[in-house]
Order: C-alpha cells, then structure tokens, then sequence
C-alpha cells in the first residue's frame, strides 16, 4: 500500500505539472483567431493541424529561422561547456599546481552573482570585439560555466586516483588520461552538462535580446514576442501553436536525459 500511495501520488502530481503543456496543445488545435475556449470544450472537434503550417512557414516572423538558430547555438553551447568545463574540471580535479583550491573557490564564487550582473560588461566586451548580431555573441559567452567546472570536478574526483598511476605506468600522459580515460567514463556527468546547457541556453531570452539586433539573428524565445506582437496578443490559437513548437526541442532532450537529472541533482554529494 505504501509503494501504491507513492506512485498514485507522483502520477497526480505529473498530471499536475503536464496541465499546462495540455492546455497549450488542445488550443493549438483550435481554429485560427478563435477565443480562449472553456475548459469543456479545451478538446477541438477537428483538429486545425494547419496553425502549425502558419506559424512554421509564416513569411513576416519568421518562426522556423528562429527554430534554426536557437538549435545552432544550443548545439554548439553545448559541445564548448562540455570541452571547456570538463578539461577544467580535470586540471581541477588530477593535477597537482599551486593556488588550486584557490582557482576552484574563484569558480565557486562566481556562482554567487545573477547572470544579469556580468550583462552590461559583457555587452561591452562584445561590441569591442564586433560580435553583435552573430552567432559569437550568442555562443562565445556560454561555453564556460562555473556549474558546469563544479558538476565534472566533483565527479572526477569520485574516480580512483589508481587508475591514474595504472595509466601513467603504461606510458599514458595527461592528454591520453583526460581524452580516453576519464572523459568515457564519466558519461551521466556529461550528459547531465549537456542537458542542462542546452535548456539553459534554449529558454534564455534576455542576452539574445540585447546581443541582436536583426530579424534573422533572433533566438525562439526573443521570436515568440514578436510572433505575440505581430498578431496583437489576441491569436491564442498561433500564439500557443508557436509555445509548443518552441517547448517541443526542451521536451525531447528531457525525456532522453530525464535519467541524468536524477543523477545530477545526487553528484558528488560523496564528497
């Protein structure tokens, strides 16, 4: 009876929690500049499968280019903090330097600010480097993350060091440690980066607000504004047609990785 009164509570709770995604998708479906309609009525006669045809192939916002270019960034934000932070992790983590508990406090400080604190000196840096409006003011400034050093340090740390001097004895260098020792066996840690980085970078919407400047450059998150305002706010049907296009990437990379939030939330919690 316990086992049945914990998962009949979790279910409930999904139901909960997936409400809104629902509601969303049934007024999707609804005919185009349709009102709200009453929740007895959320589920369409027939389905209007052609508001997705609108709002992907519309001509004046276009939707799909901001699709394209918010998975262009994710992808490559992506890989960077998994390259970036994993070898930073490693230097952390197995190599011997001096100031390195320092180094790592540093890191873990920085976790300390908001994001919106570092935004004006980082547009700064941007626009000195003649950045805006491209890929590399929305990519450049997220392939380094603390979280990121944090997560893989403390997972690198878990493997025992014998392996280390097992591999040094058969010649191995650091290279050789860190690429083809370290790196395939610490796959839930990366895959656990590689889920959160690209949700994170997927959902931002402020930077890419004030890193662009052309309607070609835009990110998903900053075009659903303009696809509201393009249609004044009224369309609920397009408008929670572009939500759900633009929900759909998050949801995928969350139920491939769902595994990983779980280890990600108990990491390094040994040490």
């Amino acid at each position: 009876m316990k086992n049945v009164s914990i998962y009949l509570g979790l279910t409930l709770l999904a139901v909960f929690l997936a409400m809104p995604f629902v509601w969303s998708l049934f007024v999707s479906l609804h005919e185009s500049r349709s009102a709200i309609p009453e929740f007895s009525k959320i589920v369409p006669g027939r389905p209007h499968w052609e508001n997705y045809k609108t709002v992907v192939l519309n001509e004046q916002v276009p939707v799909l280019r901001f699709f394209i270019n918010s998975l262009i960034v994710s992808v490559f934000v992506v890989i960077g903090q998994l390259f970036v932070c994993s070898s930073a992790a490693f230097a952390l983590a197995r190599l011997p330097f001096r100031g390195r508990d320092l180094v790592f406090a540093l890191f873990l400080g920085t976790m300390m600010f908001s994001g919106t604190v570092v935004q004006v000196p980082l547009y700064l840096i941007v626009r000195q480097l003649s950045w805006l409006d491209t890929y590399f003011a929305l990519i450049m400034p997220s392939v380094g993350s603390a979280f990121g050093v944090f997560l893989l340090r403390q997972f690198f740390l878990q493997i025992p060091r014998e392996i280390d001097e097992a591999a040094r004895l058969d010649g191995a260098n650091e290279w050789t440690l860190y690429w083809k020792l370290l790196l395939p066996v610490s796959k839930p840690a990366l895959g656990t980066l590689g889920a959160f980085a690209f949700i994170a970078t997927w959902t931002d919407f402020f930077w890419p607000l004030i890193a662009t400047s052309s309607l070609e450059m835009r990110t998903v998150e900053v075009g659903l504004s303009i696809f509201k305002n393009s249609y004044g706010g009224t369309n609920w049907p397009l408008q929670n047609t572009a939500a759900v296009v633009a929900l759909i990437p998050v949801l995928v990379v969350f139920l491939c990785l769902q595994r990983f939030f779980v280890r990600g939330i108990t990491l390094g919690s040994g040490k």
